[in-house]
Parts: C-alpha cells; structure tokens; sequence
C-alpha cells in the first residue's frame, strides 16, 4: 500500500470528521453498603430514573437530598467500590414486555431464569405507572373461576378485582392461588406468578407443577428469590404488574398473584432504613401505604371504549399467629376489595381450604357469579353460617329440637362437600350440582365419612351418563325449571344407583 494512497485515505477522513458535543451527568460514590449507594455530584438526577455505575450496574434514585442521592443497586452490588464515577441515564427504570415472556421464569429485569435462551423483546413498560382513573374503569361483572367451591360460592372474584388471601404460614394461601392460576386453561386468561422472597426450592416445585398441568403455557412466573437483594425484591411485583398492563392494554384478562407483600414490607423496610427514612409504625417508613396502595389500584377491569382488558390481583399475606389487625395486615384489607382468611385450627383439623367464611368476605358479591351459582350460593353461606352457630351451641346441650338436629346434619355434610384437595380445581357446572344436591337435602341420608366418596362417584356419573345437564348449566349459566328437573332427576337416578351398588 504506497504513501500516497494512505494519505489521500486520511484527508478524506478529516474532511468529513463532525464534532460532536454530548453532555453527561456524572456523580461518584461516596458510600456503598447492603445493596445502597450514596452518591455525590448527580443534583439534577429525577426519582426513579436509572442510573449506571462504572462496572455495568443498574441502580434507582430513591432519595433526593440536597447534596447527595441515595439509590439502591439492582442485583449484584459487590463489586462497587467508593470513588467509582455514575451516570444518570435520563430514563424511568422500565422493564422489557411482550408475547415472549409466557412460558417463561424471569427476574424481575426481565432476564431468563429457566435456561431456556433469551428472551427478545423490543417494547419496554415502566415499572411504576399511575392507576386506570374512574373513567375509563368498569363496574366488575365477570367471573374469575378459582376451581375451589368454597370460594367460587361464597366468596366470588371478578375479573379486575383485587381479593386479598390472608393466613398465618403453612395455611394453604399459595396452594390457593397456584389452584386458580392451573384452572384458568381454556378461560383466555394470562397468568403471572410474582415470587417475592421465597425459597428458590419452592418456586422450583410450583413452575414443576404448573408444567405438569399444562398451566405454563399461559403463565410468566417472575422470581425475586430468598437469596436476591431486598431492591429486587421491592421491584418485583412492579414488574409483574407492568407486563400485565401490556397485555391488559392489548384488551386481554390478566391474574397476578403477588407472593406475598408481607415479603415485599419487609424488603422496603431494609431500604428505606438503610437510607436513614424516618421509621413509623414496626419501623415501617411512612408511605409504607402508598407502596402497597399504588401497586394495587393498578389491578382494574377497563370498560370497552379503552379495550375492556383487566387486571385481576390476588395479594397474599402472611399473618404472625392469627393477627389480622397488624399494620401490614390491616393496610392491605383496607386497598383490597375483600379478602379470603385461612385459619390454621381448620387446616389442622383437616378442613382444606381452611376458609373462615365468619371473616372472609368478597365487596363485589355476586355481581362475579353466573346466575346458577348465585341461586345455589345464598343458601349455602347461610347454612354453613348456622351450622357454625349451632355446633358451638350444640356442644353444651344435647336434648336439641329435631329442626336444630337436622340443621347441624346438613351443615356437616356441607363442610364435606366443601373439603378440595390441592390441585384439584372443579368446573363451575360441577360445583353448581353438587351444592345444589347438599343444599336441597340430597346428602342427608347419606353417611358423614362417606360423602366425600359419594361426591367422587356423582361427578364420575354426571360425566359418563349425564353430559347433557352439565352442558345445560355451562350454555345456560341459570338455573331454569326445565335445568333443575333434568338436575333433580339425574342426582335421584345417581342414588338409586348408588344404593343398589352399595
């Protein structure tokens, strides 16, 4: 290559060279510690923007001060050193969206977990984003079928509602929502699973499980695991939450269920702390909640005119020996529209779900059931809330009048029938005859321990030789005459079959 022919090659280059002048915000560490950075020199930095630090890390402005910033570091903080220089990024910490994150276990950055490949996407949400206002909302009117009896009958939810499950540890609160998320195929419904805190062990079990139900297919569980720093943890359900609103936006039906909040308190707690924000109440900082109420509001059913897409939430919450009036507990009651209470003498006494139905309530009613439902369900709370009156009375007295008898007979054939094993979620048309039969005194000579097998063997019969009134109940979704005698005839069919085969 000659001399001349370089220099030409260079002349070009200088020719056509532009300066270009672009501005940086650059601060540096002055302390690092426990997943926090203090930071110098970054005074126009705005809450919540990203910031990145000299090794490639992600962190969020938090606190504001007048001579410094305080943020907390995403993920790996170790290697931050004091001195390293940051730049603020001009951007709201946004996690990526899309159709390719179903099927998947992500952190809450969005990175794969599952040793499945990377995940593309080219569409990014903000974590943080404010509630659907009242106008473009609608009024909750469809159903979200759970599969478990007892709470699709007397403690409904809706598509767009927010119902809390509450309950001291080991009650069967995940085992809830991991029933309501496996029962949602064939309801076009995308699911999230958000693991806040939990034991990796655990979230390994429940993604098996979900696969092996085919539950997968529609459901994104995000992972802020026992071992992650407490900021992933406070940004998890965020996360969750903007992945649901892309496909809440896209006019579909989303469930999330956030595992658990007491979890993500906690994580918020650590921060704020090591932050030095004043402590309240538990040493909870004072917009402990707004942290929970900002999350929550998100969750809404959109009327038609904004795409008529929903966001249903199922928060969980850990109580500490049955203390519902706790802080965390009570502002948790207090933004959901209901919630369901699972108390740990039932589980023990092998009532599962272990529903207290005394303090479980649902604030949007029957407005989430089909019409069928609605007219078996209102007899059903009553007899279950009598039965629980009378089995407390009926303990001190024994010379009971034959009408109270027969009410505490009904009320513990009623119990049975409402007893669901885990995993094992029931079509709507199902529950819909079974409770109507224990209601109507279809059960009531049969024996105590036998209903449970006296309901197997009934849903068997229903399936093989009664397909046209389970077909009538799910077309019809009410209860007309012409559904009841074809439902009537069929369960004393079912008896006299029963009987004879006993």
């Amino acid at each position: 290559m000659n001399k001349d022919y370089i220099i030409e090659q260079l002349k070009k280059q200088i020719e056509g060279f532009e300066a270009k002048a672009a501005t940086e915000k650059v601060g540096t560490v002055s302390e690092i510690g426990d997943g926090i950075a203090r930071i110098t020199g970054l005074s126009d930095a705005l809450a919540s923007e990203m910031l990145e630090f000299e090794n490639g890390a992600v962190g969020v402005a938090l606190n504001l001060e007048e001579d410094r910033v305080g943020a907390m570091i995403l993920g790996e903080y170790k290697n931050i050193k004091e001195g390293d220089t940051v730049k603020s990024t001009g951007k709201i910490l946004s996690v990526p969206v899309g159709e390719n994150f179903i099927g998947r276990v992500i952190d809450p950055l969005g990175a794969p977990l599952d040793g499945k490949g990377e995940i593309k996407s080219d569409k990014f949400y903000p974590i943080e984003k404010i509630a659907p206002g009242v106008i473009t909302r609608k009024s909750v009117h469809q159903p979200v079928q759970t599969g478990i009896k007892a709470i699709d009958a007397m403690i409904p939810i809706g598509r767009g509602q927010r119902e809390l499950i509450i309950g001291d540890r080991q009650t069967g609160k995940t085992a809830i929502a991991i029933d309501a998320i496996i029962n949602q195929k064939g309801q076009s419904m995308k699911c999230i699973y958000v693991a806040i805190g939990q034991k990796e062990s655990k979230v390994a079990r429940i993604v098996a499980e979900l696969e092996a139900r085919g539950a997968m297919e529609y459901t994104t569980v995000i992972v802020a695991g026992a071992s992650d720093s407490a900021p992933l943890s406070f940004i998890a359900p965020y996360s969750g939450c903007a992945l649901g609103e892309y496909f809440m936006d896209k006019g579909e039906d989303v469930l999330i269920v956030y595992d658990d909040l007491s979890r993500h308190a906690w994580a918020y707690r650590q921060i704020s702390l090591i932050l030095r924000r004043p402590p309240g109440r538990e040493a909870y900082p004072g917009d402990i909640f707004y942290l929970h109420s900002r999350l929550l509001e998100r969750s809404a059913k959109l009327s038609e005119e904004f795409g008529g897409g929903s966001i249903t939430a199922l928060p969980i919450i850990e109580t500490q020996a049955g203390d519902v009036s706790a802080y965390i507990p009570t502002n948790v009651i207090s933004i959901t529209d209901g919630q369901i209470y699972l108390e740990a003498d039932l589980f023990y006494k092998g009532i599962r779900p272990a529903l207290n139905v005394g303090i479980s309530v649902s604030r949007v009613g029957s407005a989430a059931q089909i019409k069928a439902m609605k007219k078996v369900a209102g007899k059903l709370r009553l007899d279950v809330a009598q039965f629980r009156e009378l089995e407390a009375f009926a303990q001190f007295g024994s010379d009971l009048d034959e009408k109270t008898r027969t009410q505490i007979e009904r009320g513990k054939r009623t119990i049975e029938i409402l007893k669901q094993g885990q995993y094992e979620p029931m079509a709507v048309e199902n529950q819909v005859a079974i409770i109507y039969a224990v209601t109507n005194g279809f059960l009531d000579d049969v024996a105590v321990e036998k209903v449970s097998q006296w309901e197997n063997d009934f849903h068997k019969y229903l399936k093989s030789s009664q397909k046209e009134v389970l077909s009538l109940i799910a077309e019809k979704k009410e209860l007309s005459d012409d559904v009841v005698a074809k439902l009537e005839k069929a369960i004393g069919e079912f008896k006299e079959v029963y009987q004879n085969g006993e």
